[in-house]
């Protein structure tokens, strides 16, 4: 059967040549169907080649060039810092905020022999052994009084920020928490599929603003609500105010800091700078002093309601009166305001940040959304 279809179609074209009559080809100005041409090798076509068609992959990636994801998509120079930064000799415990009494000696402890009493706020405390006892725990703290075991062990935040090998040509940044990602900006957009969860980097190639809300657009159609994303935007230049190829940045609107050398990023991360009305300032400043270990306290109401006590603070670097850049271990909020005027960082990215600064580094701190008050008048000294 197949050989007689064979020499029937034969026989038919013989004829069209015989009989003197065209075959029915295509005129010159019959555009080229889309079914059965070729297709273009993918890559972004800002114009349509004439030997192929820019369709399937080709027609998804100059889509995603327009809306600004390069072809081929590259991903950010970036590595993490050493794990072993997070390491400090050093263990906290949250005493409980109605205070706690000192003992001179644990046989005072047992005792209840109290030398000293540590008052009601938000205290850590630094210790170096745990003893049960039949009247309950004590720990010796490191100047070697003792406290009843009455409160909660720190548990250090892991988090650490990212070194670059060259600067990003894209902004990045990390999300905050669980989120879906959108096909189109707009909250009545559908969903993706998927899910981001916190310390998650993305890249950021655009943002768009949809009834007066941002978006920003981490994929080929795939869009998240920028709250949920602490950005950084990096630069190419000091900002003004800085005279030196090396500096550090603190965003307060994205909740981010940056490092500079060479005028090129080195270093990013999430920091917690000051709620109101205890803002951290926004200026053009130098650190004056650096400390590997600091004990803050202190209290700014009259009543002393707000009093805090925290030994043995890791890596301060001090900027702007008493307010510093440190390490933290009392609370997982980076990403969020939550100091009194410091700007709070994960132990491991404070020791990274002190061993690369030295006393007269500059700190450029400022907020892209004008929300956080300029008037000097209104900051005192600050605090963590």
């Amino acid at each position: 059967m197949r050989a007689l279809n064979i020499l029937v179609s034969l026989l038919i074209l013989v004829s069209g040549f015989l009989s003197g009559k065209s075959l029915p080809f295509r005129s010159e100005a019959d555009p080229e169907p889309e079914s059965g041409s070729v297709v273009c090798v993918p890559g972004v076509y800002e114009a349509a080649p004439d030997d192929c068609l820019p369709l399937g992959p080709s027609a998804d990636l100059t889509r995603a060039a327009a809306e600004g994801i390069p072809y081929p998509r590259l991903s950010l120079p970036a590595y993490p810092p050493e794990a072993a930064l997070n390491s400090i000799p050093y263990s906290y415990f949250k005493v409980t905020e109605a205070g706690t009494p000192l003992f001179l000696s644990l046989q005072d402890g047992i005792d209840n022999q109290p030398s000293n009493y540590i008052e009601p706020g938000f205290i850590y405390v630094s210790y170096q052994a745990l003893v049960d006892t039949e009247q309950g725990g004590f720990y010796q703290l490191r100047d070697g009084s003792w406290i009843r075991a009455e409160g909660a062990r720190a548990a250090l935040p892991i988090f650490q920020g990212l070194l670059f090998s060259s600067t990003p040509r894209t902004s990045f940044g990390w999300v905050l928490g669980q989120v879906p990602s959108y096909q189109t900006p707009g909250f009545g957009a559908p969903e993706t599929g998927k899910t981001y969860y916190r310390y998650n980097v993305v890249q950021v190639f655009a943002t768009q603003e949809v009834d007066g809300h941002t978006w920003l657009l981490v994929g080929p159609d795939e869009w998240l609500d920028y709250r949920h994303v602490a950005r950084v935007d990096p630069r190419t230049a000091p900002p003004e105010g800085v005279p030196t190829s090396r500096w550090i940045e603190v965003n307060l609107d994205e909740q981010t800091l940056a490092v500079y050398e060479d005028n090129q990023l080195v270093f990013a991360t999430l920091v917690s700078t000051g709620v109101e009305p205890f803002w951290t300032q926004p200026g053009v400043f130098q650190i004056y002093e650096m400390k590997a270990i600091e004990t803050m306290s202190g209290a700014t109401a009259s009543d002393r309601s707000d009093y805090y006590y925290l030994q043995d603070v890791p890596w301060t670097m001090y900027f702007d009166q008493k307010r510093a850049l440190h390490g933290e271990y009392w609370h997982t909020g980076l990403g969020y305001p939550r100091s009194h005027g410091c700007v709070n960082l994960s132990v491991g990215d404070s020791r990274w940040i002190f061993d690369w600064a030295s006393v007269g580094e500059y700190v450029y701190v400022y907020d892209p959304s004008g929300r956080t008050p300029t008037d000097p008048s209104l900051y005192g000294a600050g605090s963590p």
